[in-house]
This record gives C-alpha cells, sequence and structure tokens, in this order.
C-alpha cells in the first residue's frame, strides 16, 4: 500500500505532460525551415500564435538532425531531444513544466542514446531536484537500477527494476507525441515535379 501514491502521483505526471504534448499539437503553427530536392533541409523553427518559438532543431534532406529543443506554452524548456538521422543518438534531456521559485527550469530527466536505444546511464529527478532514479543501459537492455523514493529513502532492486520499465514506456510516449508534433509542422516542400510545374 506504501508505494501506491507514489504510482498514481508518476502516472498522473505522465499523462499530463502527454496532455501537454497533445495540446501543442492541436495548435496553430508558424513554420519556418527550408527545402532541399522536396525535403525539408536546414534550420527549423516552429513558432505559436503570440509568437513564442515552441520548436528549433534542423533537417539533413528531410531527417531530423541534431539537437530538437521544445518550450511550453508559458516559455519553460521541456526538452531536448538529440537526433542522428532521425534516431535518437546522444544525451537527451527533460525539464519539469514548472520553473523552481528563482524561475530556473528543474532538470526531470537525463538519458544516453546511441542508435534509438538506451546505452549508459539515465537519472531522473524530483521536482524539489531530489534524484529518483539512475538506471544504467548496454545497448537497450536494462543492467542496473537504483531508484528512490521521493522522502529519499532506496526502493528494493524489484521495484527499481518496475519502476524502469514503467519510467521506460512513459518515455517513449512522450518522446513520440513530441515527434508527433515535428511530424505534423514539417516545412512544406514542393517536390521536383510541383517545381517544374510552375516553370
Amino acid at each position: 500500500m506504501v508505494g501506491q501514491p507514489a504510482r498514481l502521483i508518476r502516472r498522473v505526471t505522465g499523462v499530463l505532460a502527454l496532455a501537454a504534448a497533445a495540446a501543442v499539437s492541436a495548435q496553430e503553427f508558424a513554420i519556418e525551415g527550408g527545402c532541399r530536392e522536396g525535403q525539408p533541409h536546414g534550420a527549423y523553427e516552429l513558432r505559436d500564435g503570440s509568437g513564442r518559438v515552441r520548436v528549433v532543431g534542423a533537417f539533413a534532406r528531410g531527417k531530423r538532425s541534431g539537437s530538437f529543443l521544445f518550450w511550453s506554452s508559458t516559455g519553460v524548456r521541456i526538452a531536448q531531444l538529440p537526433f542522428d538521422d532521425d534516431t535518437l543518438s546522444g544525451t537527451l534531456a527533460l525539464w519539469h513544466t514548472v520553473a523552481d521559485r528563482t524561475g530556473e527550469e528543474r532538470l526531470k530527466l537525463e538519458a544516453a542514446y546511441v542508435g534509438g536505444r538506451l546505452h549508459g546511464l539515465k537519472r531522473s529527478w524530483y521536482p524539489d531536484g531530489q534524484l529518483r532514479a539512475e538506471f544504467r543501459y548496454d545497448k537497450g537492455s536494462l543492467v542496473d537500477a537504483r531508484a528512490f523514493s521521493s522522502t529519499g529513502g532506496a526502493l528494493d532492486a524489484a521495484a527499481a527494476r518496475a519502476l524502469a520499465a514503467t519510467d521506460l514506456a512513459a518515455d517513449e510516449r512522450y518522446y513520440a507525441t513530441l515527434g508527433d508534433i515535428v511530424r505534423g509542422h514539417r516545412p512544406s516542400c514542393p517536390s521536383a515535379s510541383d517545381r517544374l510545374e510552375r516553370l
């Protein structure tokens, strides 16, 4: 029974994060980006109706390349997703959606990816900055798990591994939702046949 409130908080937090990302997806945006040979290419920027930057990144021949940064409607940075050839590669970071009392953004998650798979450390923090979990992955497989309650007590090994699995599923849904925002708002690039028709 003691662990149930923590699970409920994680579930509600995940649902709220997904709902916020889905709300972004439904908004109207100004899309800025270049094209090459009918594909998005070069710097990319998405602004909401009030002119606030919500996403920046870059494409290389239609594929996400380098870091894509995401901000909430209130201007709080919420995610940095690194890509190589449209695949997560590098250190991914998420921030809590509400800044602390000083206005500083609080890191929520940091995870190392190689070729689309977790590889290395994945750490998460509670909104107050306290370490929540530390997982080690090797080519997508969990090899070590440590997790802590919001009061700082260590969870047993089985609970830590269960949290790793739950977090992984929720995180992947969230990354997919952020990806959907970009996919739904790519620069409009005319194909070669469209360009010939205009001539």
